[in-house]
């Protein structure tokens, strides 16, 4: 497995696999989740997307914004078929390092309020909730907000 940042060319496979990988959640949610509606290529322009491949196969993706003080996860997504491999750990693995990287001293990451699972997922992984707001994007839809401390031992 291998990390590197997405190209121009690789928008389609990003929001394939984008699709692919929230797509379950279309129907507990009542609309897609907001990175399926996301335009990645700017994203991909400023050099936020970077991709897991296998055997130069997308198994994951990870879309990760720097600011001042924190890794803003905006999105973390593995293929289907590459599901149950731990590879979402990975890239959680991955928004830590990239963090220490930029200096900053934590990842935060935010979720839809009704993806317990997610939640679970975060929280086991050393994530904790800081707050609950209503989405701005999406009425009625309430956002769980989340931060992890960087640990600077784990850089490589």
């Amino acid at each position: 497995m291998t990390f590197r940042k997405a190209l121009a060319g690789d928008l389609q496979a990003v929001v394939a696999l984008t699709q692919a990988a929230y797509g379950h959640y279309t129907a507990l949610l009542g609309a897609p989740p907001i990175p399926v509606s996301e335009d990645y290529a700017p994203r991909i322009a400023r050099g936020e997307v970077w991709l897991l491949e296998s055997d130069a196969e997308v198994a994951g993706l990870i879309v990760l914004e720097k600011h001042p003080d924190h890794a803003m996860i905006f999105s973390v997504a593995v293929s289907p078929a590459f599901q149950g491999k731990k590879l979402g750990i990975a890239l959680l693995d991955f928004a830590g390092e990239q963090a220490v990287t930029w200096g900053v001293p934590e990842v935060r990451l935010y979720t839809n309020a009704r993806m317990e699972r997610n939640i679970a997922l975060y929280t086991a992984y050393g994530f904790r909730e800081t707050g609950r707001r209503e989405n701005p994007y999406r009425p009625g839809w309430m956002v769980v907000d989340m931060a992890k401390a960087v640990d600077k031992t784990t850089a490589s």
